[in-house]
């Protein structure tokens, strides 16, 4: 069984629509598939609440700490690595969940502020004035709350599969190797070795040119934070999302089929495996469960099983 599955790809390529298909299925689809239950880490939210901090601290007329403006890339580029950190941090918390907090707000801006450090990046909200960190928190209090919860009861037991989910990429015709710290080249190799030793990838593959149009498709205004229906802003998907490295990665690796991760105290050889979503397979699963048609979701469960195949094996 597939302990642990990176679910890879530009953004809108279907990676959040194939996460709701595998907590569809019954036991017996999942065992085709040759994975349990599954278990869900992205680190889309924190993207989220990372512009909603830099709107508050505009508000408040500080400098704001991850984005400029509402459309903009990532002001310190670092910030891809502590999205890493952070969901390493999540991983560990399916078996050692955080206790009770007296501020969900003060409890985020704490692990955002010690991620951060950790790509050697300035940790922003330990270095604001306490009252000018306050207001953010409290402004923020609500969504960080949310967030909490869902990491505080999110377990993983065994015979789950954990399903880890992020985007990368670089600028509109870039060159390969993307340098540090673009592409998934960078963040794998801070993915903790727990989590690196167990992994099998999934790569969801599309054009950057479809992904730039599903992206706009399936934007709904007011949904910001939706895993499946939050759009990423234009600029971002040209400078951060133009094109990704897997291809790269493979076509590099030692072995056929896997993509090689380089730490300095580890060498992992990865199982990698494309899904080909170029005729969008996949689009269909926004809609309710109920209204899925029968004949796309048997196109799916095919091409599914093919790919899961080159996993397990």
């Amino acid at each position: 069984m597939i302990d642990i599955l990176l679910l890879l790809a530009l953004p809108a390529s279907g990676k959040s629509e194939i996460r709701r298909y595998l907590d569809s299925l019954d036991p017996d689809g999942l065992e085709r598939l040759g994975i349990g239950p599954t278990v869900q880490i992205d680190d889309f939210p924190y993207v989220h609440l990372m512009r909603r901090f830099s709107q508050e601290a505009i508000g408040l007329g500080l400098d704001p700490p991850y984005f400029a403006d509402d459309d903009g890339t990532f002001l310190e580029s670092r910030d891809w690595g502590t999205l890493i950190h952070l969901v390493n941090e999540d991983f560990g918390s399916l078996t050692d969940p955080p206790e009770g907090v007296a501020s969900a707000g003060r409890w985020l801006t704490d692990r955002l502020a010690a991620a951060r450090s950790r790509v050697g990046a300035d940790p922003y909200f330990s270095s604001l004035g306490e009252r000018d960190r306050l207001a953010l928190e409290a402004a923020i209090e609500q969504e960080a709350g949310v967030l909490f919860e869902e990491i505080s009861e999110r377990r993983s037991e065994p015979g789950q599969t954990v399903v880890i989910e992020f985007a990368r990429g670089m600028p509109v015709g870039a060159d390969y190797p993307p340098p540090p710290p673009l592409g998934y080249l960078y963040s794998l190799s801070l993915l903790d070795p727990a989590i690196l030793g167990s992994a099998r990838v999934l790569y969801v593959q599309v054009s950057p040119e479809e992904s730039r149009r599903k992206n706009r498709e399936r934007t709904v205004v007011g949904e910001e934070g939706s895993i499946l229906n939050h759009g990423v802003p234009e600029e971002v998907m040209l400078n951060d999302y133009g094109c990704d490295d897997i291809a790269w990665l493979m076509e590099s690796a030692g072995q056929p089929d896997t993509i090689e991760v380089e730490r300095a105290d580890r060498h992992f050889q990865i199982p990698t495996a494309v899904f080909d979503n170029r005729g969008d397979l996949t689009s269909f699963l926004r809609a309710e469960p109920a209204d899925w048609p029968a004949g796309q979701l048997e196109a799916l469960r095919e091409r599914l099983e093919s790919s899961f195949s080159r996993l397990r094996g």
